[in-house]
């Protein structure tokens, strides 16, 4: 069978899987969900890097297929950026999240990236969890991000967070502020991750005007990105349960190419 590459513009994750079950793990259940396969890896970038559902048919989660005609900056008010985008911001602390989930639900964990005037400088992973989410995972490591740039502001540090879960983001920056006003609740049933929710949302008042919260797709060859996915993997992979750092001999560089050469979550 001819290998494909497969698109995932909304899900849980987004960006280009080389297999399908990874593809399917980003899309079942998620409510408007768009995917779509190629047969070359050229092909998946190009139809990535452009708008987020091309011309040609693309498919929804339950099957249906759909013509899409948004934009993939403003997707789900939320704009993606770019690593050309995030090359060129000024900022002195920069620092990419990840979640992974094996399966969904199952063994949880998640992952930091922190750079440093341009060069990564920490490396994080931990948060096991043996009956976690993948919005867990995500909503814990971007936690612990706002809690490294809330130390970085009171250096006087500019700060930008990366993460690749608009779920999160939305979470944070867009919905809690509603959920908040009618009592923690929503009209369409649970608020899921509700106490982590909470305690985001109290320290996201705090920095917002000092750090910024951005979405970054994943799977696309952004360094740090890959790196806190890395991170997440390892997390799983040795069940650590803290929150650890991976480098924590300063004076020997990380090896980056090995890292990256690890599998993806």
């Amino acid at each position: 069978m001819a290998k494909k590459f497969y698109v995932v513009w909304q899900g849980r994750k987004t960006g280009i899987f080389n297999d399908w079950s990874t593809c399917k793990h980003q899309i079942e259940k998620y409510s408007g969900a768009k995917y779509k396969s190629f047969s070359t890896l050229d092909e998946a970038k190009s139809a990535f890097s452009g708008s987020p559902f091309s011309n040609s048919t693309t498919k929804s989660a339950n099957g249906i297929t759909e013509n899409g005609a948004k934009k993939r900056s403003t997707s789900n008010g939320v704009k993606t950026y770019t690593a050309k985008e995030i090359d060129a911001m000024g900022i002195d602390t920069k620092i990419y999240t990840d979640g992974g989930c094996e399966p969904n639900p199952g063994k949880a964990g998640s992952g930091i990236a922190v750079y440093r005037n341009e060069k990564i400088d920490e490396l994080w992973y931990g948060l096991f969890n043996s009956y976690g989410t993948n919005n867990t995972a995500e909503l814990n490591a971007l936690h612990y991000a706002m809690r490294i740039a809330d130390h970085e502001s009171k250096q006087g540090k500019s700060i930008a967070i990366f993460c690749d879960s608009k779920y999160s983001i939305q979470c944070i920056i867009q919905w809690a502020a509603g959920w908040q006003k009618k009592g923690w609740k929503k009209p369409s049933g649970e608020i899921k991750n509700l106490e982590l929710i909470k305690k985001m949302f109290a320290l996201y008042l705090t920095i917002k005007d000092k750090v910024q919260i951005l979405h970054v797709n994943g799977h696309v060859g952004v360094e740090g990105n890959e790196l806190a996915d890395r991170m997440s993997i390892i997390a799983i992979n040795k069940k650590e349960e803290g929150f650890k750092l991976y480098n924590e001999d300063k004076n020997k560089p990380v090896d980056l190419k090995a890292l990256l050469s690890l599998r993806n979550g």
